[in-house]
């Protein structure tokens, strides 16, 4: 009797996986929509260290996001201060134009030279007092006789815009080989190769460490995200480890089995990426006006923050939100699925 009623539920149990794998097969739509279900109530089930896990998720986003920013505007800071450093070269009071037109058009040989620009010793004097037209103490002092002692004085410049400041040693060798050069080069007043140089040395070198720095903590967070929501998801498996034997008994594959939980870390990542992108939006907004009072350019992570791209901004968050759940799910997941 008892081999019987043995027999009897075999062929139930076979019976019940087959109308099941039946209808799985039917409605794909049904089985997504229960994973979804059971994922979204699992993540509310573990309430709080779904919210630690996000937290930590969102953390590492930030820190990756001003990596990348503070990366992008020192590295834009120092090419705009390359951009406009010119090499001055100062020549004799009273360099006539004719001189001046020679010189430049040697220098221009060059092909690292991407400008010149000259001025005679009138021409700079002109400068000057244009440039102290509001200063009425130093005006009043400007006599005749006293312009005459300035244009004495005042050497006549040729100032020289290249395309690698970096490398200046062609330039170099034109202006203290060249006879031309040699005979009209101002003795007081020597050429202005290195001005700004110390300061794009030291933006270059923040930029690179605002790269390994930010790297390095985002990994350390990353590292620490992955282990809260490996942990989160191997105790709610542990929590819910009988409900998934029975899955099991009844017949449910494997990603039956790991679809909620990937649900759940899922949503944990989707709530850190809104989360992060809305606080660096807003973070970097805040300090943008101070960042331009130091002459820092922002220009270009501004454009991106201002424009239709935002939008791009939250889906690359909420991606690597993503990314960050899942592979970190699916690890414990399987870990577990292999064991049993």
């Amino acid at each position: 009797m008892a081999d019987g009623e043995e027999n009897n539920l075999k062929k139930t149990s076979k019976k019940s996986l087959r109308v099941m794998r039946q209808t799985r097969a039917k409605h794909p739509l049904r089985e997504e929509g229960r994973i979804l279900k059971y994922g979204t109530k699992g993540w509310a089930r573990n309430i709080w260290l779904s919210i630690a896990a996000t937290a930590v998720m969102a953390i590492t986003m930030i820190i990756l996001f001003v990596t990348v920013v503070a990366s992008v505007i020192l590295t834009n800071t120092a090419e705009v201060m390359r951009d406009k450093i010119d090499i001055t070269i100062y020549l004799k009071p009273g360099t006539s134009e004719k001189t001046l037109k020679n010189l430049s058009e040697i220098i221009s040989e060059d092909k690292n030279v991407k400008s010149v620009v000259t001025s005679t010793s009138e021409e700079e004097y002109d400068k000057f007092i244009a440039e102290n037209a509001e200063s009425d103490e130093i005006l009043n002092v400007l006599d005749d006789e006293m312009k005459v002692l300035m244009l004495a004085k005042m050497q006549a410049t040729m100032r020289i815009k290249v395309y690698n400041v970096d490398n200046l040693d062609s330039l170099k060798k034109v202006v203290e080989e060249n006879e031309v050069f040699q005979k009209n080069l101002d003795a007081e007043m020597s050429p202005t190769y290195d001005v700004n140089q110390v300061e794009i040395a030291t933006i270059t070198s923040w930029a690179k460490l605002a790269r390994t720095g930010g790297m390095i903590l985002a990994i350390v967070f990353l590292v620490i995200s992955v282990l809260i929501i490996f942990s989160t998801i191997r105790m709610a498996i542990f929590s819910r480890r009988e409900e998934i034997y029975m899955m099991k008994l009844v017949g449910a594959d494997k990603r039956f089995i790991r679809g909620p939980f990937l649900v759940e870390a899922e949503i944990c990542g989707i709530i850190a990426g809104v989360v992060a992108a809305t606080a660096s939006y807003f973070g970097f907004m805040a300090i943008a006006p101070r960042l331009s009072s130091y002459g820092i350019n922002i220009d270009t992570i501004k454009s991106v923050l201002e424009s239709n791209q935002l939008i791009l901004v939250y889906l690359i968050f909420i991606a690597v939100g993503v990314v960050i759940g899942r592979g970190s799910a699916w690890l414990a997941i399987s870990k577990y699925l292999h064991k049993t």
